[in-house]
């Protein structure tokens, strides 16, 4: 008999989490499962990514305290298709199978493997469409002469790192040029990064030269 765990959520204290528990366990009872805990998450959110009880069951799904993890819907586990798909993955590479009791599909049968693979591609489709257009809001921006990335710090580049260099502390130069502790620590690292040129040493000659006319 496989041990199984249950998972229940509610977004507002006021609703109840006893008829999902309900249905759940009548569910376990219909596959034969033996339910060896139930978890409850009350009044969170699903596009929270840390929950109490979600975080619990991770743990004991890591230790292998059961193989089969009962929710009544997906949207109960996650409501964003990213979070879902990584607590799906995570549980797969632990060998735990997710069965959700409205879409009445398991992650580990074939119709279940087929809706996990579409969600995939709409979830890698929607972050292809993400990326295109924060492409072409930077090509636009190029286009319009607008800033892109970081402004440029209207500092006296040079004074920052002298005075951090005579012993000022980081917060008495941020203090006194007006920026983050941050940017005087880049400052100083761009600082140290430019190689100091070489002096060069006179030819022989003129050297020899030079020494004579003295």
């Amino acid at each position: 008999m496989k041990k199984a765990a249950i998972y229940a959520r509610v977004s507002t204290a006021d609703q109840h989490i006893e008829s999902q528990l309900y249905d759940l366990r009548q569910l376990a009872e219909q596959r034969g499962f033996a339910v060896v805990k139930e978890y409850e998450d009350k009044g969170v959110s699903g596009l929270k990514a840390r929950r109490p009880g979600l975080d619990a069951l991770m743990a004991d799904a890591r230790q292998r305290k059961f193989s089969v993890v009962l929710v009544a819907a997906f949207d109960r586990l996650a409501r964003s298709t990213k979070h879902f798909l990584l607590l799906v993955e995570s549980l797969d590479s632990l060998g735990v199978e997710l069965v959700s009791k409205r879409e009445g599909l398991a992650s580990g049968d074939a119709m279940g493997r087929l809706f996990m693979t579409i969600i995939s591609a709409i979830a890698e489709l929607e972050r292809s469409l993400v990326v295109e257009r924060v492409k072409s809001g930077m090509r636009r921006a190029r286009l319009e002469g607008r800033q892109i990335g970081r402004t440029r710090l209207d500092v006296d580049r040079e004074q920052v790192v002298l005075d951090r260099r005579s012993g000022m502390s980081l917060t008495q130069v941020a203090k006194k040029h007006n920026i983050s502790r941050a940017s005087v620590c880049r400052l100083v690292k761009e600082a140290s990064a430019i190689p100091v040129p070489e002096v060069l040493n006179p030819p022989v000659g003129l050297a020899q030269q030079a020494g004579a006319g003295q």
